[in-house]
């Protein structure tokens, strides 16, 4: 029942990341390697740092959902681990 219940979490929480990994993506389409020197163009430079702003927030998000997906499965590993070194001893 444990291990059902973290593998749901895992795969839950892994879901989420691939979903805001390809989201970054999609955002960072719009990034431009342009530095804008013009006045003119003041308008497509707040556009830029609009967009990088959202990248750098959705980059959080991704480190966030990255880590909590890696440390469920080392935990869920283990737990398997655990459970089959106790099933062979033949420990309770």
């Amino acid at each position: 029942m444990l291990m059902t219940t973290l593998v749901l979490i895992w795969a839950a929480v892994t879901v989420a990341f691939v979903a805001v990994m390809i989201w970054k993506s999609l955002v960072g389409l719009r990034e431009e390697d342009v530095v804008i020197l013009d006045p003119v163009e003041d308008r497509q430079a707040a556009e830029q740092r609009e967009t990088v702003a959202r990248v750098e927030r959705l980059t959080s998000w991704a480190k966030g959902f990255g880590i909590a997906s890696a440390g469920l499965l080392v935990l869920t590993g283990v737990l398997w681990l655990y459970q089959g070194l106790k099933s062979y001893t033949g420990t309770p």
